[in-house]
């Protein structure tokens, strides 16, 4: 029991410093998104939303785990994720319709950079701790965060080849990158819901 209760405060921490993270970088991403009129930034800054939102439900699981949480928990998650990928779908369509050209982002590419590595960090200690728990809801939202950092790596990329070569479709071409996980991860939640 001793040994569930410190995996548990480590679950918990694990979720804080997600929640924090993106938090802040909620607010830099918004920004540079803005500065660049960047789809792919603005899709990633909705994607830590979801992020902050799917921490939020997982906190709220954790606090109560013996309340039965787990199926609203995961069915939260996956709402959300389908939200993001239908709004990020409309988005990249409109940009390539309009064949807006963003700008480039050094603040969206440092901090790409510094969130790939975080989430992946983050998303491992997830998983350890939600195995070693058996607890479904925190290894889900493990894997939402590992794809926050896949997703942080596809926007790194079409940033990156946006401001070396002017490729301005990458940028909507990492928004459909965004939408393909945020359907996926968005039926996997659902169904570990209806399975819990």
């Amino acid at each position: 029991m001793n040994n569930d209760n410190t995996l548990l405060r480590r679950g918990l921490l694990l979720e804080y410093v997600t929640f924090g993270w993106n938090v802040v970088g909620t607010v830099i991403v918004i920004a540079a998104a803005i500065a660049a009129h960047s789809v792919a930034l603005a899709g990633f800054a909705l994607d830590s939303l979801v992020e902050i939102g799917a921490s939020t439900v997982v906190i709220w699981q954790l606090r109560g785990i013996q309340n039965h949480r787990e199926q609203i928990a995961l069915r939260f998650i996956s709402v959300s994720f389908f939200a993001l990928a239908i709004y990020i779908l409309a988005q990249s369509a409109h940009t390539v319709w309009l064949r807006a050209h963003p700008s480039t982002s050094p603040l969206g590419i440092v901090w790409l950079t510094l969130t790939f590595a975080a989430m992946l960090a983050l998303a491992a200690g997830k998983h350890t701790t939600g195995t070693k728990l058996n607890n479904q809801v925190l290894k889900t939202e493990a894997k939402v965060t590992l794809v926050d950092a896949y997703l942080a790596g596809s926007v790194l990329l079409s940033l990156a080849l946006n401001a070396a070569f002017g490729w301005w479709w990458a940028d909507p071409l990492a928004g459909l990158v965004i939408v393909f996980y945020g359907l996926l991860e968005g039926y996997h939640a659902w169904s570990e819901a209806n399975a819990a």
